[in-house]
């Protein structure tokens, strides 16, 4: 027995030595990740909050101003002009190319010939949507002499420039979104992959159509996928601001039509200088985002099914 134990003492120690090891180890490897952390995201999301209730200009020293910014946005109209253009925006984008999204994954799930290469073809646009050349690229097709006016011209109708217009150039940017469909619509590729055949050979077999079947199996199954991107498609949308940017001129125009929220933000904090206003903003636009994804994963209750 007293040798049992003591074998029990050495292991007990080897084992206690060897934890304290690896926890060193890992606390080595974590640290860069953690210094990242507190330097690059944590310190300036409280240096932020701090910011929002001063006056600061990049030059002087914040002066501390307690609820002034936000009195000022009561009072903003731009920033009324900013939140209708980014609420519209969202709120019909993002609809669209979810749909545009799902109907060409379920065309893609037929079984078509090529897929591997329609699939990437398909998944481009979401890799340069972003991109500042594409932005330029659009701007030009919609201008007053672009490819869009050109192809208008041959049925003998004189377009105006789409991106001028106060009445169009939100539209435009919302068609650029719309083209950005390829990640959601890979996601729901992968989604349509994994609901099982046979759910829809019983269906088939009690006379059930193909719009019943999308109605009934599809759209159930397919819930969780479709709730997913719908929170990634909304809070990047209430991000966007290349776009508008660029197709604007960097102005929001014409008529604050494009004036983003974020490119407003960017106006107030680099543009005039208010930084302490811009953190304000930012802040707001922080609360804006939660909320609309809180509203998601409420309402998902009601709409998504798991088949657990």
């Amino acid at each position: 027995m007293s040798v049992i134990g003591e074998l029990r003492a050495v292991t007990s120690g080897t084992a206690s030595k060897g934890s304290k090891g690896d926890n060193r180890a890992a606390a080595a490897f974590l640290a860069p990740w953690l210094i990242g952390m507190v330097g690059i995201t944590l310190g300036p999301v409280l240096v932020s909050f701090y910011l929002a209730f001063t006056n600061y200009n990049l030059l002087e020293t914040p002066e501390f101003t307690g609820l002034a910014n936000i009195q000022r946005m009561l009072a903003d109209a731009r920033l009324g002009n900013a939140l209708i253009a980014t609420f519209t925006y969202v709120i019909v984008s993002v609809p669209l190319q979810l749909a545009a999204a799902l109907a060409l994954a379920l065309a893609l799930d037929r079984g078509l010939r090529g897929l591997p290469f329609y699939r990437s073809v398909l998944y481009l646009p979401s890799l340069l949507g972003g991109s500042v050349a594409i932005a330029v690229l659009w701007r030009l097709v919609f201008g007053g002499e672009g490819l869009f006016n050109s192809f208008l011209a041959l049925a003998g109708i004189d377009g105006p420039s789409w991106v001028s217009s106060p009445q169009t150039a939100l539209g435009t940017i919302i068609v650029l979104h719309v083209w950005t469909f390829g990640a959601p619509m890979v996601i729901f590729l992968a989604g349509l992959r994994q609901i099982p055949r046979e759910l829809y050979e019983a269906a088939s077999t009690d006379g059930a159509g193909r719009f019943r079947q999308f109605r009934a199996i599809t759209l159930p199954m397919l819930s969780p996928i479709i709730f997913f991107n719908l929170v990634l498609g909304l809070i990047g949308s209430f991000q966007s601001f290349t776009q508008a940017y660029i197709v604007s001129g960097g102005t929001g125009g014409p008529n604050d039509a494009t004036l983003f929220f974020s490119l407003y933000l960017y106006q107030e904090g680099f543009s005039n200088f208010r930084m302490g206003y811009a953190s304000a903003l930012a802040w707001l636009l922080l609360i804006i985002i939660g909320a609309f994804t809180a509203l998601n994963f409420w309402a998902s209750k009601h709409w998504v099914f798991y088949d657990d």
